[in-house]
């Protein structure tokens, strides 16, 4: 059991990876200050999602994973292709696509093998990250 909460925290880390990643092109391409500091809140909001989450994996004898995975790469990768703007509101509705992703994928692992402390920390990292989304979606209806 210990070895799939492991890996299934691991998965879940590597998705606050990729939102960090995410975050830092989002930050890289906006000139409005108000906006850019409110998406480096979120992105210091994952980093510190990401720092509980490898404790509680050295908690359980695991090593945690440094960076996105396979998956975080090809989405790097079709980014790359995509190219960056600098218009508000796309960069907005693109993080709010990734937050909603995350979200979903990560649910998934509420239906797996996590033990009660794991589950719990998932949860509350989950609740955080809905409010990231609201937050999103308030910042595209004011510049929209």
């Amino acid at each position: 059991m210990q070895t799939s909460v492991i890996k299934e925290l691991n998965t879940f880390l590597e998705g606050n990876y990729m939102a960090i990643q995410a975050y830092e092109k989002y930050i890289h391409h906006i000139d409005n200050s108000d906006i850019k500091q409110t998406l480096q809140k979120i992105q210091q909001d994952h980093k510190e999602h990401a720092i509980l989450v490898a404790e509680r994996i050295q908690n359980l004898s695991g090593v945690p994973v440094d960076d996105v995975g396979m998956m975080g790469s090809i989405a790097e990768l079709m980014n790359k292709i995509k190219g960056p703007t600098k218009d508000i509101v796309p960069i907005l509705k693109d993080a709010l696509v990734g937050e909603h992703r995350g979200i979903v994928k990560s649910k998934e692992l509420l239906d797996g093998d996590l033990d009660p402390v794991s589950l719990e920390l998932v949860k509350a990292i989950l609740n955080h990250d809905q409010k990231h989304v609201d937050l999103l979606d308030e910042l595209i209806s004011l510049n929209g």
